[in-house]
């Protein structure tokens, strides 16, 4: 169950996160100071350099390891937990892929069951086809290909600077664009979005995206429906040279499961240790 679930979590986050130079949400705050500056350059000049930043981040950041702690709550109509549960993975490369070899299970170590399904699905990496490669690639590069509907999908508005974590930022807002005709395999949703986005100024990462759904859509070919509302922040981190990481990831979502069953996720996913190996390593798991 907890497969199925963070295969559905991960498409939400997968929605926002790749929409991110984008959102725009109403009574979000960061800290420090509006500067008092008028910044040179306009909104689109900024979006246009931070989707550039992204891509290359995306690309980079493919090439690291890193340890991911997910903490997941299901919630009831009322708001009270129905359940909980909280997994520790490790997240490596095996042949070029991200692999997750998980650590920790509601503060145990996995169960028989778990390293075996773990140690059947590293087999396959390994050997992986050429056509499960193509099929593979296929799907990452779907999932990517949202930065290049982002700047015909919304109305930007630079509204301000701030200071985020100590580094001086752009703030952006934007809105869905009227009349946009989507392309892609998500980007149909990025109009059901609205969001802040606040950029680095110096590199044009993102530093925060703080984004809602604002009209109900549907995922897994209608499977699941994705309710107003819902909810997501995402705070990065830069590791160097101008490459931009995720550190956390807030979701409170509201989904309707085969339009019967309402879902209530509240979910919070923690990066951290990331390191990048030497070349000829990638392949190696502990």
């Amino acid at each position: 169950m907890r497969i199925r679930t963070k295969s559905l979590a991960t498409a939400i986050l997968a929605v926002f996160a790749a929409s991110s130079a984008l959102f725009a949400q109403s009574g979000a705050s960061s800290s420090g100071k509006p500067q008092n500056h008028v910044s040179v350059m306009n909104a689109r000049e900024i979006v246009e350099l931070s989707v550039a930043a992204t891509e290359r981040s995306w690309q980079v950041r493919d090439h690291y390891t890193y340890m991911e702690r997910d903490d997941d709550r299901r919630l009831d109509s009322r708001g009270l937990v129905k359940s909980e549960n909280s997994a520790v993975s490790k997240m490596t490369l095996v042949n070029g892929a991200r692999f997750e070899q998980i650590v920790e299970h509601n503060g145990h170590p996995p169960s028989p069951e778990e390293l075996q399904r773990s140690e059947g699905d590293l087999n396959k990496l390994k050997n992986e086809t050429l056509a499960e490669r193509t099929v593979r690639l296929d799907q990452d590069e779907a999932n990517r290909s949202f930065l290049r509907d982002v700047l015909g999908a919304f109305d930007f508005r630079l509204i301000g600077e701030e200071i985020v974590e100590g580094r001086p930022a752009y703030v952006l807002q934007a809105t869905p664009h009227p009349g946009y005709r989507a392309h892609g395999r998500y980007a149909a949703m990025l109009s059901k979005v609205e969001g802040k986005l606040w950029v680095d100024k110096q590199d044009f990462g993102w530093i925060r995206v703080d984004g809602r759904v604002t009209q109900a859509f549907s995922m897994g070919l209608f499977v699941a429906r994705v309710q107003r509302d819902s909810h997501l922040i995402l705070d990065e981190m830069c590791v160097g040279d101008g490459v931009w990481v995720p550190k956390r990831v807030e979701v409170r979502a509201s989904l309707r499961i085969l339009f019967l069953k309402g879902l209530y996720i509240d979910r919070i996913i923690t990066y951290s240790d990331y390191q990048r190996p030497a070349e000829g390593t990638y392949s190696s798991v502990e």
